[in-house]
This record gives structure tokens, C-alpha cells and sequence, in this order.
């Protein structure tokens, strides 16, 4: 009885083995295709990834540019400004040197 129990154990077990390690053709066909597909899909999402990257870059340098001029335009703003307060504090001055003369004269 131990023999048979055995045997059927033994015959069991390479049956099963055997049909695990069998892979048909076809298996072994749709597993690489679908291995060819995930590399293609991997390839794109790479080429779009540096797309986007070099996207990126061109905004940033974009950007940059604009700060740049921003930075020019807002130095000569500044610059515009003082001389303007200048100018301003000048005719102030002239003003007052006017209204002075205008006093002297209305007095003598």
C-alpha cells in the first residue's frame, strides 16, 4: 500500500511538474510581444520626458530673460525718479527765489 501511495505521489508530482515547466510556443510569443510593447511605451514616456525637460529649460531661460529686463526697466525707473525729484526740488527752489523778488518789490 506504501508503494502505491508513493507511486501516485511520485507520478502526481511529475505531472505537475511537467506541466509547469511546459510553456507553448504561442506563451512564449505573447510574452514578448508584450515585453516589445513596455520597452516601446518606456521609449515614448522617455522621449516625452526630455521633451519636457528641454521644455522646461526654455521656459526658465524665457523667464530669466524677463527678470532681466524687468531688473533694467526698474533701474531706469529708478533712475527716471531721482532725476525727476530733482528737478522737481529745483523748481521748488526757483519758485520760492520768485516769490521772494515778488515780496522785496511789493514792499519797496
Amino acid at each position: 500500500m506504501k508503494k502505491i501511495v508513493a507511486s501516485a505521489v511520485l507520478v502526481i508530482s511529475l505531472g505537475i511538474l511537467g506541466g509547469c515547466a511546459s510553456v507553448s510556443k504561442e506563451d512564449l510569443e505573447a510574452v514578448r510581444a508584450t515585453a516589445s510593447k513596455a520597452l516601446a511605451d518606456a521609449a515614448a514616456a522617455k522621449t516625452a520626458a526630455d521633451n519636457a525637460a528641454a521644455a522646461a529649460a526654455k521656459a526658465q531661460s524665457s523667464a530669466d530673460a524677463a527678470k532681466s529686463t524687468a531688473d533694467a526697466a526698474k533701474s531706469s525707473s529708478d533712475a527716471a525718479k531721482s532725476s525727476s525729484e530733482a528737478a522737481n526740488a529745483c523748481c521748488q527752489d526757483t519758485q520760492t527765489k520768485i516769490d521772494r523778488m515778488f515780496k522785496k518789490s511789493m514792499y519797496k
